[in-house]
């Protein structure tokens, strides 16, 4: 029974580490901002400075297609959207951008 708790324990606080380390979702924006934001999109908060709004602490929606449309409404268009290791395609950023408030 203690091996059982000790290991759902472990499990448990592997899990927790594993989505704190979550890659950033970083967004290149099309045309630069004039101050600083913090808009929120996908279930984060993205801090924006410049052309460039990158979230450190990612939800498991913020790099999907909607995150993405969320964020282009309150920023504008985008020129690539996702983590590093996985970026939106092409289509998905035409689809984004159809959102982006003009």
């Amino acid at each position: 029974m203690k091996l059982q708790i000790t290991l759902a324990a472990t499990a448990a606080i592997f899990a927790l580490g594993t989505s704190a380390m979550a890659e950033p979702v970083v967004a290149k924006l099309q045309v630069s901002m004039s101050g600083a934001a913090k808009p929120v999109a996908g279930g984060a908060v993205f801090e924006c400075l410049g052309d460039v709004c990158a979230s450190r602490a990612p939800s498991a929606d913020t790099a999907s297609i909607r995150g993405c449309k969320e964020l282009a409404r309150q920023v504008g268009s985008v020129n690539t959207f996702g983590p590093t290791s996985k970026p939106l395609s092409a289509d998905q950023l035409a689809a984004c951008n159809e959102s982006a408030r003009k």
